[in-house]
């Protein structure tokens, strides 16, 4: 289907605890960024991300490590996609400044998450005009529709 990839080093400012170990937390929140370059490119929108059925943490993430977020879209619904998440290590850091390229990344954090894209408004047929297309947009609206706010969940 469709694979992004983000690398992004961890600044010694997200360590949290002993060892300059960072909180999953982290990995999750890349996780969310690489999501939404996915939906930008398969739907022209940034999404809402509804839900992760599956988050395991498999090795240490550290302040001062590369790490390599990808996603993989595996399936595609009228308005959700499941993507499989997978955040490795690929240089860890040993202290200081000094860092080391790792021959065979070290696999930190995978999940399984889905999202949620705006429905596709086909344009107006001839002789409707637009009123077809925009609807109404009154006190109780979906934000849904311009993919900002709200849960964005709606029928997925």
């Amino acid at each position: 289907m469709i694979t992004v990839t983000h690398r992004r080093y961890v600044s010694y400012a997200h360590a949290h605890y002993a060892g300059n170990l960072v909180d999953g937390a982290y990995s999750l929140g890349l996780f969310g960024d690489v999501a939404t370059e996915v939906c930008i490119r398969l739907d022209g929108d940034e999404g809402l991300f509804a839900s992760y059925s599956d988050v395991q943490f498999k090795a240490p993430v550290r302040a001062g490590d590369v790490v390599e977020v990808t996603a993989t879209v595996t399936r595609v619904g009228v308005r959700s996609r499941t993507i499989d998440f997978t955040a490795a290590v690929v240089c860890r850091g040993s202290g200081g400044s000094a860092a080391a390229v790792l021959a065979e990344p070290i696999v930190a954090v995978t999940a399984t998450g889905t999202v949620v894209v705006p429905a596709r408004q086909a344009p107006p047929s001839v002789g409707e005009g637009a009123a077809a297309v925009t609807g109404s947009a009154g006190a109780g609206a979906s934000a849904v529709g311009d993919g900002h706010g709200g849960s964005g969940l709606g029928s997925a």
